[in-house]
């Protein structure tokens, strides 16, 4: 009994940490040290968060039915500039997460690209970089851009960055994303950085996961070999 309270009271100590070096803001000379000692955690931070049951939640419909309208009509600006939609996917799954360069769970995206080099043949993952959560992202699209090939080699599709919360600047995949009257039956927008959805090769929504479950694990890989419609 003793040596559980143990690793309970190591455990909270180590949230914690991370917890203040994933909300504090530091210079910007101090930033990078600070992204080096982020990414080391950041396979800590999952262990100890999918313990506790933090930043775990999976939702998903209980059928899947046509959304009310099609996420396939909706532009959005690549972080090169250019514009794009989603029907360029079309018979793909597509991952949709929100990241953030600055964040214990930015370590994700060695994650998300490892999936992405995979698996491309059938899906795509698209990242929408965000200030929305403790102001994590706070660089430019082209720091943001080269961040993210430098430290992970990231080569899936990036987004110019954005609001993905709920507000009146929230992008509209991200308003299709977190509302039923449009996708048919999720209300669940992001609760952090990295929150991720799967939309199938039709246009269809079927899962959320929150941050703290990752795109390699059982929950989510489950979800992303749902057979075509």
């Amino acid at each position: 009994m003793k040596k559980n309270y143990i690793k309970l009271a190591v455990a909270v100590v180590i949230l914690s940490v991370l917890v203040y070096a994933c909300t504090t803001t530091k210079s910007q000379k101090n930033m990078s040290t600070r992204q080096n000692v982020l990414k080391s955690f950041y396979p800590v931070l999952t262990s100890v968060t999918r313990f506790f049951g933090v930043n775990s939640k999976v939702v998903l419909p209980k059928t899947v039915s046509d959304p009310v309208t099609s996420v396939y009509t909706i532009p959005f600006e690549l972080i090169n500039g250019d514009t794009a939609d989603l029907s360029a996917y079309r018979g793909k799954k597509i991952v949709v997460v929100n990241t953030a360069s600055d964040c214990g769970y930015t370590g994700q995206y060695e994650e998300l690209q490892k999936l992405y080099a995979q698996r491309k043949e059938d899906i795509v993952i698209i990242g929408f970089p965000a200030n929305d959560f403790k102001q994590q992202e706070k660089g430019s699209n082209e720091e943001i851009a080269s961040f993210c090939k430098k430290n992970y080699g990231v080569d899936f599709p990036l987004a110019m960055k954005t609001t993905v919360i709920k507000s009146a600047d929230q992008h509209p995949i991200f308003k299709w994303l977190s509302d039923q009257k449009q996708n048919g039956w999720n209300e669940q927008a992001p609760s952090w950085n990295f929150s991720k959805y799967i939309i199938d090769e039709q246009g269809k929504l079927i899962g959320y996961f929150d941050p703290g479950v990752s795109p390699l694990g059982n929950d989510f890989i489950n979800v992303l070999n749902t057979p075509k419609p």
